[in-house]
């Protein structure tokens, strides 16, 4: 589904929570393009968290702690490095209502991001929506090589140790296979979210956020659920 709506103000945080468990998540054209359009792909990219891969060049940079990794410390900030334009990627989709619409989720409690420092510069990081045992991975951004590749070690170590089952990615690029991305059909992907967001809550939190976790925690936790 692609449907466009042209009143993105009338969309609330609290309908986008409804809209995730229903399968369908929000973007817009542009930066510049006031409205946004619900989308629900046919094929879904998802990274099986029994599955999830890390290569052996990345592990050692994962290991020696390069960055420093911090979880919902900067948010904002982490949104506007997502927004701004890259390599390969000139345009966003991240307008000023997805903005307040994320940030609203954040302050519910059901938005986090994943910072990656060095030297106090913030250079790379996530954010994505949690509801329930599911984390659906929003966009992410990096100005450091393996920055963004080394928050995302660190999410999923968070993910399994909160006891979350599903990681959407939304769709599935070529850098995301390399982690063990894989598309399924919207049936199959509706089967996994109805079981991700029934029962009880996963925690994201369950780590500690007041310090940032090492390398080799991250890579042993992820270890143990392969």
């Amino acid at each position: 589904m692609n449907s466009r709506d042209s009143a993105a103000s009338e969309i609330t945080p609290e309908v986008l929570l409804r809209a995730y468990a229903c399968g369908i998540f929000p973007m817009a054209e542009s930066a510049d393009d006031p409205s946004l359009f619900w989308v629900e792909p046919e094929l879904r990219g998802v990274i099986p968290l029994d599955g999830f891969r890390v290569a052996s060049r990345l592990a050692r940079t994962v290991r020696s702690d390069t960055f420093t990794v911090t979880v919902n410390q900067a948010f904002k900030a982490v949104m506007d490095g997502c927004a701004a334009p890259q390599p390969g990627r000139e345009d966003t989709w991240i307008n000023r209502r997805i903005r307040e619409l994320y940030s609203g989720l954040y302050a519910m409690g059901h938005c986090h991001s994943v910072e990656c420092w060095q030297d106090g510069e913030l250079v790379g990081g996530l954010y994505g929506v949690s509801l329930g045992r599911a984390f659906f991975g929003e966009s992410m951004f990096h100005r450091v090589r393996d920055a963004s590749k080394v928050a995302l070690v660190h999410l999923v170590a968070r993910l399994i140790a909160g006891g979350f089952e599903l990681l959407d990615t939304q769709y599935v690029t070529e850098h995301l296979k390399t982690f063990g991305a894989v598309e399924i059909p919207r049936r199959r992907y509706t089967v996994l979210l109805e079981n991700a967001i029934t029962g009880p809550a996963a925690n994201f939190v369950r780590l500690p956020v007041d310090r940032p976790i090492t390398g080799a925690e991250a890579l042993g936790l992820i270890a143990e659920r392969g």
